[in-house]
């Protein structure tokens, strides 16, 4: 966050300089008030910028093996663009990598997932994930050993991590 802020008054900076620069080479001609309105508007440019860049940013950045399997776009009152393209502001990726399955149990998988969202630290959550049922469940120590006695959320066939994990 605060490289962000860096960022952005970095942006303004150049900006500023930059409408300095078209007031000398017009002869001043140029009216004052155009070095700050540059700064500002270049402060907001890169603010949503960064807002709207920051999904594929992170997904980008993802390890080889990871995947993004849903996205949370949302609308906001203090931001009245994003109620013509919303903001991306949490995204869920699977480990698809690090998976493991038990021979006794191959219907169900065990998983990591990855919760992102904007200013917030990554969560991750291990998940069992059956595939027969189209069931998940968060991990517990009774749950690895005994699949059966986790607390399993019918989700369906076409949830996102059921459909990555189980390959559909």
């Amino acid at each position: 966050m605060f490289l962000e802020l860096v960022a952005t008054f970095a942006a303004a900076l150049v900006a500023a300089g930059l409408a300095l620069i078209l007031r000398r080479i017009t002869g001043g001609r140029l009216p004052r008030w155009l070095v700050p309105i540059f700064a500002g508007l270049a402060m907001i440019g890169y603010t949503i910028w960064s807002e709207y860049t920051w999904a594929g940013r992170t997904a980008g950045g993802l390890p080889e093996g990871v995947t993004v399997v849903d996205s949370v776009a949302e609308t906001f009152v203090y931001k009245p663009w994003t109620y013509l393209v919303p903001q991306t502001t949490r995204l869920v990726a699977l480990d698809r990598a690090g998976m493991q399955t038990n021979p006794a149990t191959p219907d169900v998988r065990l998983t990591d997932i990855y919760l992102f969202e904007r200013w917030q630290p990554t969560a991750r959550r291990p998940q069992l994930i059956d595939c027969a049922a189209a069931a998940r469940a968060d991990v517990t120590e009774a749950a690895i050993d005994a699949p059966e006695s986790a607390e399993w959320l019918a989700v369906g066939a076409e949830d996102p991590l059921v459909q990555s994990a189980c390959g559909g």
